[in-house]
């Protein structure tokens, strides 16, 4: 393992716990990244693996070498570990080159000169950083962080300065590097997309726990908890029960799953449904009240209220506005959904 993190636990001050025992591990060659609300405790977590904050229990390995444990702390230059920040932190009165090659240098000047290629700042080098356009800064910034052959890179919300689109183009772009120098990483980002695009391994946190460390799949379509549910994505909870015979009824329709195990008969359960779980059925005897529309690329995203004033959004694929305040037929076509107590 790249990084393994075991039973980490950190508070500031008597009342705010930025990390309660907290475990995950990232393989040699894969990115992980942390999400999650501000103020949920991932950069504090990111800073103590870099070895800025140090962590009032559980222990750190990179590279399989141990940096922090009850015993002792190793600082962070000799961590094995790169930082990107979110600000680049370059030097102003240095060319790229100077900005990549500064500190000790690791890299011959070949792999320099191969790593600002992959980097695209070919034919920048003696440029300083406040002749680069925002995108670049955020290559040199890369660059630098690479140069003395890390064995893990450490990412702190680095594309949040970038507009929508360069940010996109960008993500894609640090993977690619990252897997082509076959860099282990670990991404601390607000983006849920970024992180979609970009990690192998998605941790979620809240209030200093790591509620579930999965694959992009696994947090969408099989979150363990109702927090994670409500976190990734967009969707809705609506109430329900099983009845007997393992059926789940609803204020929108009724259905049978598979995975009812574990849960109560007659006992209220909360579906969690996607958009693209609902669609709207001119047959169906469940209504509902479109109160919003919003065009959304394929198709349009409706929100409908139910007279219990419960809400939901549905992805209608059809193009055409529909009529607002009319009440249309909806049905749950999907029946891989999630029940949550």
């Amino acid at each position: 393992m790249s990084l393994q993190v075991n039973n980490i636990s950190k508070k500031l001050g008597k009342n705010v716990i930025a990390a309660d025992t907290i475990s995950f591990k990232i393989k040699d060659g894969e990115l992980g990244a942390l999400i999650g609300p501000s103020g949920c405790g991932k950069t504090t977590l990111l800073r103590m693996i870099a070895g800025f904050e140090k962590p009032d229990a559980g222990d750190i390995a990179i590279c399989g070498n141990e940096v922090v444990s009850a015993s002792h702390n190793i600082p962070p230059e000799k961590r094995m570990a790169g930082m990107v920040f979110q600000d680049y932190a370059l030097f102003p009165h240095l060319t790229v080159h100077e900005n990549i090659t500064f500190g000790p240098e690791k890299s011959t000047k070949s792999e320099i000169k191969k790593l600002i290629s992959i980097t695209g700042l070919s034919g920048s080098e003696k440029k300083y950083p406040h002749e680069l356009s925002g995108g670049q800064q955020q290559r040199v910034a890369l660059a630098r962080a690479l140069a003395p052959k890390p064995g893990l890179l450490l990412m702190d919300e680095p594309f949040s300065n970038l507009d929508i689109a360069l940010r996109e183009a960008l993500s894609e772009e640090v993977r690619f590097i990252l897997k082509e120098y076959g860099t282990t990483g670990l991404l601390v980002t607000h983006n849920q997309h970024e992180a979609f695009a970009m990690a192998d391994q998605i941790g979620v946190m809240k209030n200093g726990q790591l509620l579930q460390w999965d694959t992009a799949d696994n947090l969408y379509y099989k979150p363990t908890s109702y927090d994670v549910a409500s976190f990734v994505g967009e969707g809705a909870f609506i109430q329900g029960n099983i009845d007997a015979s393992g059926v789940i009824k609803s204020k929108i329709g009724q259905f049978s799953l598979k995975h009812v195990n574990g849960f109560d008969i007659n006992i209220p359960v909360r579906i969690f449904l996607r958009p693209e779980d609902i669609s709207i059925d001119s047959y169906s005897e469940y209504k509902a009240r479109l109160i919003s529309s919003h065009f959304r690329g394929p198709g349009r995203y409706h929100t409908f209220e139910l007279p219990s004033g419960d809400r939901f959004v549905c992805l209608d694929k059809c193009p055409k506005r529909r009529e607002l305040n009319k009440e249309y037929g909806i049905s749950i076509c999907n029946t891989k959904t999630r029940l949550f107590q």
